[in-house]
């Protein structure tokens, strides 16, 4: 009787199990209707327009021109001439096959880009050919069409999408186009849009018979939303053609909200390079340049010694510890003396010197000085570099900024952990780490790091995070950028170092005098860093950079700057030239000094580099 029971609930379990599959496949599992459709109808995705990309003022900057891709569906092509079909679209036979494979491992029903973005005319010769070879058919879509030939780093390319982009965003198909650097990739989802669909109906024999359920289904698309970019053209422009046959990065941004004016890299490029067919071949050309390395952004990537505009900071500090008052005075016998070590040289000419020469003079002894207070005031030099170190820190070195553009570099600025590892605990003093005080020895900065920094002492206290983006259409700026930073200086120490700041153009003697711009009250700092390199295996010391901050006008400041010129010698010789006709472009639109335009336009560091080019990578900090 048992094994009745045990038959009959066997029976009954297997039928419920046999009902509970076909119920998943019939209803739940929609895998085998999916392949059904898939030989009923193909799907064909009509493209959106990009949204166009503008400057603060409404200057457009790209916008988008017709581009047709040759596409392929691998299961659906015949046999066909491969000499002449190679020589319509431009490309090898060898070029063919392998795009063929691609395609077939990326999917055999699915439609893949075999050569893209050919242009009108390569449309026009073969737009009447193209029914002559099976499974083959061409789409439209939109390509950059750039409106400016500067600003390459900051727009940024579009690259075709790799099969890991693809996994990770199903939005992609196998040779779709996004935003590889700039602005493109930081605004990616805004500026794509939405692809329609439009499902063409088949017969038995596979062949097009018109529109799937008379166009119930299709969607059209929705184009990208256009953005405003925080950028001034003009300005952008004028300062790529003063870093014309220079190397270096040049930043500028508005203190009172954080936008950044101008955002250079020198040597740059064209945008326009890379778009269309010739893409592969430019990006490569510009890709494997290792000595110019114009696809390195030097003004979010570079990390630099910052020099003499770090000594701002530690005069700041030094004044909130309250090791020093505007009037304390150290005498500089022609540099920075300490112990037996060689003395930290100075080209101040010597003497006394309060905060304000100290300053506008740029005398290491009275950096020096100060520093070494500051780190002496606490029991151990450990609790001494962490205070330091924290209040450097609060001007956003050391750390990503948190700006809108995809790349950057935290910088460097040194604490209690980094010289434990160094030296060991407790085995270091202040002097050990003494080139801290003229921004020197292992301090380094990108030259969006020192700008922003600059832009906090114009302030007196506090910036906004730089970004890039301005306005989004029927869209919203992150309210990040809204958030005020405060530094961890008072206000109050703020004013004699600005005034200082403003004798550097103003005094005789100050580093900037012969840079002053009438009727404009421009605060600056100039900065030499040293550089090293080897050679031949060999640590070899190359001119130094040109360093120069500024912001103008003393109040109420409209711009904030840094300028780094690679072995520029000195920053009154190309950074201090260089800021002070930005800052007049900027705020006067017009050049009162034509002769020094012109010397900055024509000087060229071009020998300079080729000395270097033989050599390894270089050495920004000692």
């Amino acid at each position: 009787e048992m094994r009745k029971v045990l038959l009959y609930l066997l029976v009954i379990i297997t039928g419920l199990i046999f009902i509970g599959r076909l119920f998943y496949l019939q209803i739940i599992d929609d895998n085998f209707k999916k392949e059904s459709n898939r030989n009923a109808f193909k799907r064909e995705y009509i493209y959106p327009e990009r949204g166009h990309i503008y400057d603060r003022n409404n200057t457009l900057l790209v916008a988008n021109q017709p581009a047709y891709d040759v596409m392929v569906i691998p299961k659906n092509v015949k046999p066909f001439d491969t000499l002449l079909f190679s020589d319509l679209l431009g490309i090898t036979p060898e070029k063919i096959k392998k795009q063929l494979q691609k395609a077939r491992h990326y999917s055999p029903r699915l439609p893949s880009v075999l050569v893209g973005q050919l242009s009108k005319i390569e449309y026009a010769s073969l737009q009447e050919k193209i029914r002559k070879f099976k499974g083959f058919y061409i789409q439209k879509r939109s390509a950059r069409n750039y409106q400016t030939t500067m600003g390459a780093n900051v727009l940024g390319y579009l690259a075709e999408v790799t099969p890991e982009k693809i996994k990770q965003d199903p939005f992609y198909q196998l040779g779709d186009l996004y935003g590889k650097t700039g602005i493109e990739k930081s605004y990616e989802n805004q500026l794509r849009g939405v692809k329609g669909v439009k499902y063409i109906q088949k017969d038995i024999h596979n062949r097009d018979i018109g529109a799937y359920k008379n166009g119930e289904l299709d969607t059209l698309p929705v184009n990208g939303k256009d953005i405003h970019i925080t950028i001034d053209a003009v300005l952008q422009k004028y300062a790529e053609e003063l870093m014309v046959n220079k190397r270096g990065g040049i930043v500028a941004i508005e203190p009172a909200t954080g936008e950044i004016l101008a955002l250079v890299s020198a040597p740059s490029y064209n945008p326009a390079l890379l778009v269309g067919r010739q893409r592969s071949k430019n990006f490569n050309k510009l890709f494997y340049d290792s000595i110019a390395k114009p696809l390195y952004d030097r003004s979010l990537q570079a990390q630099y010694s910052p020099g003499s505009p770090f000594k701002l900071i530690n005069a700041l500090i030094g004044l909130e510890e309250g090791v020093i008052t505007p009037s304390t005075i150290f005498v500089c016998h022609h540099g920075f003396h300490y112990g037996a070590k060689k003395p930290m040289g100075c080209h101040c000419g010597g003497g006394p010197r309060n905060l304000n020469r100290g300053v506008f003079a740029s005398c290491n002894a009275y950096f020096g000085n100060t520093y070494k207070k500051t780190i002496d005031k606490y029991p151990t030099a450990r609790e001494g570099m962490q205070v330091w170190s924290d209040h450097a820190k609060s001007f956003g070195l050391g750390n990503f900024l948190g700006y809108d553009l995809p790349i950057g570099t935290k910088g460097r600025i040194p604490d209690v952990a980094f010289y434990d590892r160094w030296y060991g605990k407790n085995r270091w003093y202040s002097t050990f780490t003494i080139s801290n005080a003229i921004g020197q020895g292992e301090v380094s900065t990108s030259p969006i790091q020192l700008a922003n920094m600059t832009a906090a002492i114009a302030n007196k206290g506090y910036y906004y995070t730089p970004h890039i983006i301005k306005k989004i259409k029927n869209g919203h700026v992150p309210k990040k950028f809204t958030i005020k930073h405060n530094t961890s200086i008072s206000s109050k120490h703020f004013e004699p170092v600005i005034q200082g700041m403003l004798d550097v153009y103003e005094k005789k003697g100050g580093t900037g005098y012969y840079s002053r711009v009438n009727g404009i009250e421009i605060c600056g700092k100039t900065g030499t860093s040293e550089v090293y390199q080897k050679i031949n295996g060999v640590r070899t010391q190359l001119t130094d950079h040109s360093i120069f901050v500024a912001f103008a006008p003393k109040d109420n400041p409209k711009i904030a700057i840094a300028v780094f010129v690679e072995n520029g010698r000195w920053g009154s010789r190309y950074g201090a030239p260089i800021a002070s006709l930005m800052v007049e472009k900027y705020l006067k639109g017009t050049i009162s000094r034509k002769d020094l335009e012109t010397k900055m336009f024509t000087l060229s560091l071009q020998e300079e580099y080729e000395k270097y080019s033989s050599g390894e990578e270089f050495e920004i900090n000692k």
